[in-house]
């Protein structure tokens, strides 16, 4: 049987970008247990809460929850379990000098298939203040207006 190609999501974290201010983004690798990636592969995950942290130069995943498959039997998983991320050591040194900074975090940003493999995709991000968070909307809100004027001055509309 032919081997995926290309990217398949499973879940995204919407709010990521809303709450945070996305500084720099990383692709990991995940070490999961059989029924995971069958569950994954079912399309069911929620990484909403989730965080990574760094500890003994290795990256875990926290409180992504990944549900028990259904058809699977006493070997089935925990379904809110640590899970480890597979990085390339200078991506983890740099991450570790980063986050020693006060105010930055990593957050999943998304979980997929790629080429067959479980991927999730990482942000160092800082916590943006409510002020920052209406003050984002508002800029986005003035950007849309303006293109929206200057495609229909293009369309001759006035």
């Amino acid at each position: 049987m032919p081997r995926e190609k290309g990217r398949k999501a499973i879940a995204t974290n919407r709010r990521a970008r809303h709450d945070y201010t996305i500084l720099d983004t990383y692709e990991a690798g995940i070490v999961l247990q059989g029924t995971e990636v069958k569950s994954l592969r079912e399309g069911k995950a929620t990484i909403g809460d989730g965080f990574a942290t760094i500890s003994d130069g290795e990256v875990w995943l926290h409180n992504v929850h990944i549900p028990e498959y259904d058809l699977g039997t006493w070997t089935n998983h925990e379904p809110r379990r640590v899970r480890k991320l597979l990085l390339h050591r200078q991506e983890i040194q740099r991450l570790i000098g980063k986050t020693k900074q006060s105010g930055l975090t990593l957050i999943p940003l998304s979980l997929y298939f790629k080429d067959g493999y479980a991927k999730v995709e990482l942000a160092l991000a800082q916590g943006r203040k409510t002020h920052d968070k209406r003050q984002a909307i508002a800029e986005r809100e003035s950007k849309r207006e303006t293109e929206k004027m200057i495609g229909r001055r293009m369309k001759g509309v006035d």
